[in-house]
């Protein structure tokens, strides 16, 4: 099974915290771009060619903010290269802002086969969104969740941010207690941080802002866990919570193994022989892509670096490390360096698998940190 992600760096505005590549002020480029990812789909089909595309996934950057003829005509083109119908695909995501769903546009992505929807919610209070510059207000959340389940959309995702300065715990609460109310199927909630080169750290050097102390983020995450749960959501990965049967297949990939194709700047590719990374500038991508190059980073993935992807991705799972799946030495390498975090209730081995307690998830971090084969990487560019 394969997944393909799409990416759209195309936003309108840019949040204070986000890290992720993405351009404003240049929808000028948006026809040249699509033409960029049709072509590298060409010159890329072979990737996957062996493998079933079981997931798509289009984000950004805001996909929603693409022209409907332009996502249209990028969707006719990924069915098209790879022989598939959209209504073969088990789930096929477009991350939206909420400020973008209108009638128009949710009866565009549902006539493309589009079967699951995430909302960069992030809070709904008014003046937290302000404070990230987000485009959206709370009631535009209500408003589009409303839009997509009249249109039939029946897999809806919400991003939340919790660990914004000066929050309470009880703030965090309201936000858990609204984000249930709209009653989505699935729900993603990160801590707010600090990435260096954003908006947001440049005022955290300032000391304009500060972070949340250690305990207050504790509080929040264990409000996190306890309130979904209770609610009846499977906690499946250290950030995600998706009632049953509503699991993140295309984010899931990532963590279990499976190959993936990323199409476009910034993407990255995975064939478990390799890891592929595209260019982050816009220009450049549809440049090199329009003289017939791919203009990507490639890494080999040996034993070491398969073993140390292993514990960085699978071990963010409820399920953990399937251990039989552990080749030597890494296996007793792994067994060894996992006795502390067993013996100080981080760590537990049940019928052969190796996962994080709930202590263990605090600091997952730290406990992955303890596992971790040193060795040298080897990159090389590929043009």
């Amino acid at each position: 099974m394969a997944g393909i992600y799409v990416h759209i760096p195309f936003c309108s505005s840019r949040c204070v915290y986000c890290n992720f590549y993405s351009t404003v002020g240049v929808k000028h480029l948006q026809s040249r771009y699509v033409e960029a990812l049709e072509k590298e789909l060409k010159m890329r089909s072979k990737y996957i060619k062996k493998e079933r595309v079981r997931t798509l996934y289009i984000g950004g950057g805001t996909p929603s903010t693409l022209s409907h003829d332009l996502l249209r005509r990028l969707i006719e083109s990924i069915t098209s290269t790879f022989l598939i119908q959209t209504s073969d695909i088990e789930e096929f995501t477009i991350e939206c802002n909420p400020d973008d769903i209108t009638e128009e546009f949710v009866g565009m992505i549902k006539e493309t086969g589009v079967n699951r929807v995430s909302l960069g919610v992030q809070s709904f209070i008014d003046e937290r969104l302000r404070f990230l510059r987000r485009r959206h207000n709370a009631q535009q959340v209500r408003d589009a969740v409303r839009l997509l389940r009249k249109h039939g959309m029946r897999n809806i995702s919400i991003d939340l941010i919790f660990g914004f300065p000066n929050e309470s715990t009880e703030e965090w609460m309201e936000d858990l207690n609204k984000a249930l109310e709209l009653d989505v199927e699935h729900i993603s909630a990160y801590s707010l941080t600090y990435e260096e080169g954003t908006p947001l750290h440049r005022m955290l050097l300032e000391g304009k802002i500060a972070e949340i102390d250690e305990n207050t983020y504790e509080e929040m995450y264990t409000a996190l866990i306890d309130t979904l749960t209770e609610a009846g959501f499977e906690h499946y990965e250290i950030s995600n919570f998706a009632r049953p049967g509503f699991r993140s297949q295309h984010n899931s990939s990532y963590w279990n193994d499976s190959i993936y194709l990323g199409l476009g700047a910034a993407a990255h590719s995975y064939d478990r022989e390799s890891r592929q990374w595209n260019v982050s500038d816009i220009e450049q991508y549809i440049t090199e892509i329009e003289k017939g190059n791919i203009p990507a980073e490639r890494e080999t993935i040996d034993a070491v670096t398969h073993y140390n992807d292993t514990i960085t991705t699978a071990l963010r799972k409820r399920e953990g490390i399937d251990i039989a799946d552990v080749q030597e030495p890494y296996k007793s390498y792994l067994l060894k360096s996992a006795q502390k975090g067993i013996e100080n209730g981080n760590l537990s081995m049940d019928d052969g698998r190796l996962h994080l307690t709930r202590a263990g998830l605090y600091i997952s971090d730290a406990v992955m940190s303890d596992l971790i084969f040193i060795a040298q990487k080897k990159v090389a560019l590929v043009m």
